[in-house]
Parts: structure tokens; sequence; C-alpha cells
């Protein structure tokens, strides 16, 4: 009969095991632990604890390995967080077999998030320290993700007219009847309730009324704004979304779960979410700058992300290369101030085909006939080309790999903070793996 190992879950240990061994020695547990240790600036997060007094908390170096593993490893929820580390040896190899809950870890993650985010610079140093970014060539791309909101929960500006006008009417003939049924009221709620008290199903509709007027009042004030720039909106090629005396457009829609969220177009359809922005370096697909904005296009964004390139890093890249949403006369003119070689698309590419769609570029002495024909000259060869092989993984990545393709957290500054910590975690990802 064969012999088979001993199968005994009741043995004793004879010498208590170390958490080092928990998981082989390149994991990448151990790495990011140490790096946090001993690489890591948290000057930002220990200045946050002053008071002596009360029960020690959890160790804020610790605290912070944790989300920033976590994160590497696609767990992004606080709860999913505290299970990983009663149920997972690469937590515990993390944690040092210590546990903290799911709120500890909320708690933490909210009064640190803008320096946590902000640890990206620092582990960015690091990959360029290792020779993982070169800044030779820096592909930038968006893509859209999903707020923490339904976008069935968000109101024309058009259908706020009508409810509010509804729920008025509603509310008055709620409150017109009141006096009459007060008499009646006292008698049947007796001694202990005054009958003044409303019920539940009218304070909903209170509160419901309430916040319609709130987020009428935000679309005209958003109105107001875009009526005093709206040349200014003409000049950078958008399309102005109100009228032009200030008056919200009825199809302008605003979300009551996260107002700061928006209806935006992807490749999936369309999602109420944020507009996450990338600049890659080609040399190890590593994030040298992020951004994100609730906007659809991404025309606005390429001379910021190619200014914090150069705040991020000290210096600028040499080349960018960027798909169509970029290309505008303007951009264009300023990338050659800037002296760095662009590979912008001026239209979309059919498959196979190295010569662009659409009229734009087609005006001689114009910087996008310019970028035409830099583009149709080199054709399969053109450096645009790389911009497929650069950012476009790194975002499959995160939203594959990674998980991440939903946001926890709400209203843009914070949305903000939460896409630094995946783009920071998508870099230790590549420079524990180089290590």
């Amino acid at each position: 009969m064969k012999t088979f190992r001993a199968w005994d879950f009741e043995q004793s240990w004879l010498l208590p095991p170390s958490v080092l061994d928990f998981v082989p020695a390149e994991h990448p547990a151990h790495f990011i632990r140490e790096l946090v240790r001993e690489s890591l600036d948290l000057g930002e997060i220990y200045a946050g604890y002053t008071e002596e007094r009360g029960y020690p908390p959890y160790h804020p170096a610790m605290m912070t390995a944790l989300i920033l593993y976590a994160y590497s490893q696609g767990v992004f929820s606080s709860r999913k967080i505290a299970r990983a580390c009663v149920q997972r040896v690469d937590f515990m190899a993390v944690t040092g077999l210590q546990k903290p809950n799911f709120r500890t870890v909320i708690k933490f993650r909210a009064r640190h998030l803008a320096a946590l985010s902000g640890l990206f610079i620092q582990v960015l140093t690091l990959c360029r320290k290792a020779g993982l970014a070169k800044l030779g060539h820096v592909a930038i791309d968006g893509t859209k993700i999903e707020a923490n909101a339904s976008k069935h929960k968000a109101m024309s500006y058009g259908r706020m007219k009508l409810v509010e006008k509804e729920l008025e009417g509603v509310v008055r003939g709620w409150f017109e009847n009141a006096e009459e049924q007060d008499q009646r009221e006292d008698e049947a709620y007796g001694e202990e309730h005054t009958g003044d008290e409303m019920p539940d199903w009218v304070a909903n509709k209170q509160k419901r009324l309430q916040k319609i007027r709130e987020a009428k009042a935000a679309l005209e004030a958003e109105a107001k704004q875009e009526a005093k720039e709206r040349d200014e909106i003409k000049a950078r090629g958008r399309k102005p979304k109100h009228s032009a005396d200030g008056t919200p457009g009825d199809k302008s829609q605003r979300n009551f779960t996260d107002p700061d969220s928006k209806i935006l177009k992807s490749a999936d359809g369309y999602v109420q979410g944020y507009n996450g922005q990338l600049a890659v370096d080609a040399e190890h697909q590593i994030i040298v700058a992020h951004d994100l904005t609730n906007r659809q296009n991404d025309v606005e964004m390429l001379h910021p992300m190619l200014a914090q390139v150069k705040r991020n890093t000290g210096r600028q890249a040499k080349e960018v290369s960027a798909d169509a949403g970029y290309c505008s006369e303007g951009n264009l003119r300023k990338l050659n101030r800037r002296h760095v070689r662009g590979y912008i698309a001026i239209g979309r590419h059919r498959h196979g085909d190295t010569s662009p769609r659409g009229r734009l570029g087609q005006t001689p002495g114009t910087a996008t006939y310019e970028m035409r024909l830099r583009i149709s000259k080199a054709g399969f060869r053109s450096r645009y080309r790389l911009r497929k092989s650069v950012v476009e993984p790194v975002i499959g990545q995160i939203k594959a790999a990674l998980g991440f393709t939903r946001f926890l957290l709400r209203g843009l500054e914070k949305v903000r903070h939460e896409w630094g910590l995946v783009c920071m975690a998508s870099n230790l990802r590549k420079l524990a793996a180089a290590s």
C-alpha cells in the first residue's frame, strides 16, 4: 500500500514560526514591507500623531505597508483587506500577524489619503533609480472608470424643474391639511406623541425636494460660470453644455450620490464616472504622471500631464504620443514651444492604414498639417504606434490584473487621490518584479 505524508493538523510547533517564513524570500510582500520601512519618507503621516494619551494605535508604517501591498494585489475594499489579514499568510507577513479591523483601515486611509497618494513621487523616484524610466518616450491616454454612484441616480435639469413643481404641490397640500388634522392626531397618538411628527414618507419627499433644489442650484451656478468662460471654451474646441444666457440646458445632468461624477461615453457604453489620465514611460511601462477629471474630452489634459511629468521627475520627456482626443492646433504649437517631439493622431486610423481619417490637418502651414505629414510619412514605423504598446497595456493591467474598474470613494478630490494610489500600486508591481 502506498505511504503518504502525515496530515496532523493538531501537531504543535516545537519553535514558534517567524512571519518571514510564511512566504518565500522573493515574495513581493517582503519587498513592499521593507520598502516602506527603509526607503519611504512617512514624515507627513507621522506628523498627524502628536497625542500621547489613549491606547497606542497601530504603527503608521505597518498600516501604510498594508494598504500599499493590498492595492498592489488588487484588494481595495477595507473589509477585504481586514479579512486578508486573518486569512492570507502574505498579508500576515506584512502586518506581523496584527489584525486591524476594517474600520481601522477605513479611518487610516481617510485620514492620510492625500499623504498616501503623495508617496507616488517617492516610488517613481525609486523606479527611476532602478533604471525603469528613462523619459525618452512617454505615451499619454485616458480611461473612463465608474464612480461609486449609479447613473440612474442622476436627473436632468429639465426633469428637475418638473419634479420640483410636482413635489412642491404635494408638500404644500400636506401642510394645508395639517391644521385640520391636529386635533384628531392628538387624540389618536395619546400623551406620548404630540401629533406633529411627520411620517417617514413625508420626510423622505421633503428630503428629496431639498436634494433636487440643491442639485438644480448647482447646475445653475455651473451654467453661469460657463457663460462667463464661453469664448474661452469655444476656443479650446469644446461645445458649451449650457445656453449662452447662463441657463442650464434641459439635458444637463447632476448625480445625487456623487455630484462630481459625470455621465461619460466609454468603449462599453455610457458610465457614471471619471476620466483617469496616465502618462507612461516607454522603457518599462512605469507611470510617470497621473491625473483625473470628470470631463469627457482629453484635449485639455495634454499639457497639464506633461507639466506633471516634469514636476515629478525634474525633466521633460523627449517624445510624447497620444491619440486623436488630445489633438488641437493649440496643443501641437505648445509642444513645439516645449521642445517636445510629438506624435499625436489628428484623426482615427483604419486598421492596417497609416493615413488618418478626417479633415483636420489639411491646411499647409499649420501644426496639425505638419503632424499629419510626420505620422503618415513614417507609416508603420511611426513612433505614434508606440502608444499602443506603452500606455494601453498599463490601462489593461490596472483594470484586468488589478481588477480596478470602480472607485470606492466619492468626490473629485478624494477620487483623484484614490487614482494616485492605484497608479502607485501599478508601479510597485513593476519595481518588485525588477528587484
